[in-house]
Protein backbone atom coordinates (compact mmCIF):
# COMPACT_ATOMS: atom_id res chain seq x y z
CA UNK A 1 0.00 0.00 0.00
CA UNK A 2 0.85 3.43 -1.12
CA UNK A 3 0.64 5.39 2.52
CA UNK A 4 1.64 8.92 0.51
CA UNK A 5 -0.80 8.08 -2.01
CA UNK A 6 -3.93 7.28 0.74
CA UNK A 7 -3.30 10.56 2.65
CA UNK A 8 -3.10 12.30 -0.90
CA UNK A 9 -6.29 10.97 -1.93
CA UNK A 10 -7.93 12.02 1.43
CA UNK A 11 -6.74 15.15 1.36
CA UNK A 12 -7.84 15.82 -2.17
CA UNK A 13 -11.12 14.75 -1.52
CA UNK A 14 -11.24 17.20 1.45
CA UNK A 15 -10.05 20.14 -0.36
CA UNK A 16 -6.99 20.23 1.36
CA UNK A 17 -3.47 21.58 0.27
CA UNK A 18 -1.83 17.66 -1.06
CA UNK A 19 1.24 17.10 0.37
CA UNK A 20 0.71 13.68 1.63
CA UNK A 21 1.39 14.20 5.01
CA UNK A 22 -1.41 13.79 7.83
CA UNK A 23 -0.74 16.97 9.88
CA UNK A 24 -3.63 18.77 12.24
CA UNK A 25 -5.40 20.43 9.34
CA UNK A 26 -5.77 17.08 7.72
CA UNK A 27 -7.13 15.50 10.93
CA UNK A 28 -9.57 18.67 11.53
CA UNK A 29 -10.58 18.68 8.09
CA UNK A 30 -11.75 14.74 8.47
CA UNK A 31 -13.53 15.37 11.95
CA UNK A 32 -15.46 18.39 10.72
CA UNK A 33 -16.49 15.82 7.19
CA UNK A 34 -17.25 12.91 10.05
CA UNK A 35 -19.33 14.82 12.72
CA UNK A 36 -20.11 17.92 10.93
CA UNK A 37 -18.34 20.11 13.53
CA UNK A 38 -14.60 21.72 14.23
CA UNK A 39 -13.04 19.78 17.39
CA UNK A 40 -12.95 22.20 20.66
CA UNK A 41 -9.82 23.94 20.76
CA UNK A 42 -9.18 22.60 24.00
CA UNK A 43 -9.88 18.89 23.23
CA UNK A 44 -12.74 19.16 25.09
CA UNK A 45 -13.84 15.07 25.90
CA UNK A 46 -11.60 13.64 23.91
CA UNK A 47 -11.63 9.92 24.97
CA UNK A 48 -8.15 9.28 27.50
CA UNK A 49 -5.49 8.10 25.61
CA UNK A 50 -4.91 3.91 26.16
CA UNK A 51 -2.07 2.85 27.67
CA UNK A 52 -1.39 -0.96 27.54
CA UNK A 53 -4.66 -2.58 26.44
CA UNK A 54 -7.85 -1.55 25.02
CA UNK A 55 -11.27 -1.99 25.51
CA UNK A 56 -12.26 -5.64 26.78
CA UNK A 57 -13.73 -6.60 23.45
CA UNK A 58 -11.16 -5.33 21.49
CA UNK A 59 -8.62 -7.35 23.66
CA UNK A 60 -10.19 -10.69 22.95
CA UNK A 61 -10.02 -10.81 19.32
CA UNK A 62 -6.66 -9.25 19.66
CA UNK A 63 -5.63 -12.16 21.58
CA UNK A 64 -5.89 -14.58 18.43
CA UNK A 65 -3.71 -12.38 16.43
CA UNK A 66 0.04 -12.98 15.68
CA UNK A 67 2.31 -11.25 18.51
CA UNK A 68 3.49 -9.15 15.44
CA UNK A 69 -0.08 -7.78 14.59
CA UNK A 70 -1.15 -7.37 17.70
CA UNK A 71 0.30 -3.76 18.48
CA UNK A 72 -1.12 -2.55 14.82
CA UNK A 73 -4.38 -3.20 16.22
CA UNK A 74 -4.21 -1.75 19.67
CA UNK A 75 -2.52 1.51 17.88
CA UNK A 76 -5.38 1.64 15.20
CA UNK A 77 -7.92 1.65 18.27
CA UNK A 78 -5.29 4.27 20.28
CA UNK A 79 -4.78 6.25 17.10
CA UNK A 80 -8.82 6.46 16.31
CA UNK A 81 -9.80 7.52 20.13
CA UNK A 82 -6.91 10.53 19.67
CA UNK A 83 -9.43 11.97 16.60
CA UNK A 84 -12.66 11.01 18.45
CA UNK A 85 -13.47 8.05 16.69
CA UNK A 86 -14.80 4.91 18.58
CA UNK A 87 -13.80 1.80 16.92
CA UNK A 88 -13.30 -2.06 18.33
CA UNK A 89 -11.67 -5.02 16.78
CA UNK A 90 -14.49 -7.17 16.32
CA UNK A 91 -12.98 -10.20 14.02
CA UNK A 92 -9.76 -12.10 14.29
CA UNK A 93 -8.13 -15.66 13.70
CA UNK A 94 -10.56 -17.94 11.91
CA UNK A 95 -9.81 -21.58 11.59
CA UNK A 96 -10.05 -23.06 8.13
CA UNK A 97 -13.17 -24.65 8.90
CA UNK A 98 -14.74 -21.86 10.17
CA UNK A 99 -13.46 -19.75 7.20
CA UNK A 100 -15.40 -22.61 4.53
CA UNK A 101 -18.69 -21.91 6.82
CA UNK A 102 -18.58 -18.53 5.74
CA UNK A 103 -17.80 -18.96 2.36
CA UNK A 104 -20.73 -21.12 1.91
CA UNK A 105 -23.13 -18.26 3.09
CA UNK A 106 -25.24 -17.64 0.04
CA UNK A 107 -23.86 -20.29 -1.80
CA UNK A 108 -25.09 -23.57 -0.60
CA UNK A 109 -26.87 -22.06 2.83
CA UNK A 110 -28.58 -19.13 3.13
CA UNK A 111 -27.70 -15.51 3.66
CA UNK A 112 -25.88 -13.17 1.46
CA UNK A 113 -22.55 -13.54 -0.03
CA UNK A 114 -19.90 -12.20 2.29
CA UNK A 115 -16.33 -13.57 1.30
CA UNK A 116 -15.04 -14.76 -1.76
CA UNK A 117 -12.43 -16.82 0.20
CA UNK A 118 -12.25 -20.52 1.16
CA UNK A 119 -10.50 -22.07 3.99
CA UNK A 120 -6.66 -21.25 3.57
CA UNK A 121 -7.14 -18.35 1.39
CA UNK A 122 -7.91 -15.38 3.91
CA UNK A 123 -5.38 -13.72 5.45
CA UNK A 124 -7.57 -14.36 8.80
CA UNK A 125 -6.81 -17.33 8.47
CA UNK A 126 -3.24 -17.24 9.84
CA UNK A 127 -3.85 -14.25 12.49
CA UNK A 128 -2.23 -11.77 10.29
CA UNK A 129 -5.80 -9.89 9.80
CA UNK A 130 -8.47 -8.09 11.67
CA UNK A 131 -11.84 -6.24 11.06
CA UNK A 132 -12.93 -2.87 13.10
CA UNK A 133 -16.06 -1.44 13.26
CA UNK A 134 -16.95 2.05 14.20
CA UNK A 135 -19.21 2.47 17.28
CA UNK A 136 -21.45 5.12 18.80
CA UNK A 137 -21.86 4.45 22.36
CA UNK A 138 -22.60 1.13 22.28
CA UNK A 139 -24.27 0.93 18.83
CA UNK A 140 -22.31 -0.63 15.82
CA UNK A 141 -22.24 1.76 12.95
CA UNK A 142 -21.53 -0.95 9.85
CA UNK A 143 -21.56 2.12 7.37
CA UNK A 144 -19.66 5.52 7.46
CA UNK A 145 -17.07 7.80 6.07
CA UNK A 146 -15.17 7.35 9.32
CA UNK A 147 -13.93 3.94 7.72
CA UNK A 148 -12.13 6.11 5.52
CA UNK A 149 -10.63 7.87 8.28
CA UNK A 150 -9.38 4.88 10.22
CA UNK A 151 -7.99 3.56 6.71
CA UNK A 152 -6.16 6.76 6.62
CA UNK A 153 -4.73 5.89 10.13
CA UNK A 154 -4.14 1.96 9.65
CA UNK A 155 -1.85 2.99 6.35
CA UNK A 156 0.04 5.69 8.09
CA UNK A 157 1.06 2.79 10.69
CA UNK A 158 2.40 0.28 8.38
CA UNK A 159 -0.86 -1.61 7.50
CA UNK A 160 -3.18 -2.70 4.61
CA UNK A 161 -6.62 -1.59 4.25
CA UNK A 162 -9.39 -3.91 2.77
CA UNK A 163 -10.95 -0.37 1.47
CA UNK A 164 -8.12 -0.21 -1.47
CA UNK A 165 -8.85 -3.44 -3.04
CA UNK A 166 -10.41 -3.83 -6.46
CA UNK A 167 -12.92 -6.60 -6.25
CA UNK A 168 -14.35 -6.77 -3.09
CA UNK A 169 -14.06 -3.36 -1.09
CA UNK A 170 -13.65 -4.26 3.12
CA UNK A 171 -13.38 -1.38 4.83
CA UNK A 172 -13.65 -2.71 8.20
CA UNK A 173 -10.74 -4.75 7.02
CA UNK A 174 -6.89 -4.59 7.91
CA UNK A 175 -4.06 -6.51 7.56
CA UNK A 176 -0.30 -6.52 8.28
CA UNK A 177 1.60 -8.56 4.85
CA UNK A 178 5.19 -10.15 6.45
CA UNK A 179 8.17 -8.48 5.19
CA UNK A 180 9.44 -11.55 3.63
CA UNK A 181 6.05 -10.75 0.78
CA UNK A 182 6.97 -7.20 0.25
CA UNK A 183 7.05 -7.87 -3.25
CA UNK A 184 4.27 -10.70 -3.66
CA UNK A 185 1.27 -11.11 -4.73
CA UNK A 186 -1.17 -11.75 -2.74
CA UNK A 187 -2.03 -15.19 -4.62
CA UNK A 188 1.75 -15.65 -4.00
CA UNK A 189 1.71 -14.85 -0.34
CA UNK A 190 -1.48 -16.91 0.77
CA UNK A 191 0.35 -19.76 -1.26
CA UNK A 192 3.31 -19.52 1.51
CA UNK A 193 1.19 -18.46 4.33
CA UNK A 194 -0.56 -22.30 4.04
CA UNK A 195 2.88 -23.99 3.38
CA UNK A 196 4.20 -22.58 6.49
CA UNK A 197 0.61 -22.99 8.24
CA UNK A 198 1.14 -26.73 7.23
CA UNK A 199 4.86 -27.50 8.41
CA UNK A 200 4.52 -25.22 11.31
CA UNK A 201 6.75 -22.37 10.73
CA UNK A 202 6.19 -18.88 11.42
CA UNK A 203 4.02 -16.35 9.60
CA UNK A 204 6.44 -13.59 10.04
CA UNK A 205 10.38 -15.49 10.37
Amino acid sequence: MNVDAVVRAVQKELGLFVDGKPGPKTWEAIYLRVFGKKPPEDGGDLPPRFEGQVDGRSEKVIATLQPEVRSHARALVMKAAEVRITIKVISGLRTYAEQNALYAQGRTKSGRIVTNARGGYSNHNFGIAFDIGVFDGAEYIPESPRYKAIGAIGADLGLEWGGNWKTIQDEPHFQLRPRWAANDTEKEMLGELRARHASGRGYFT
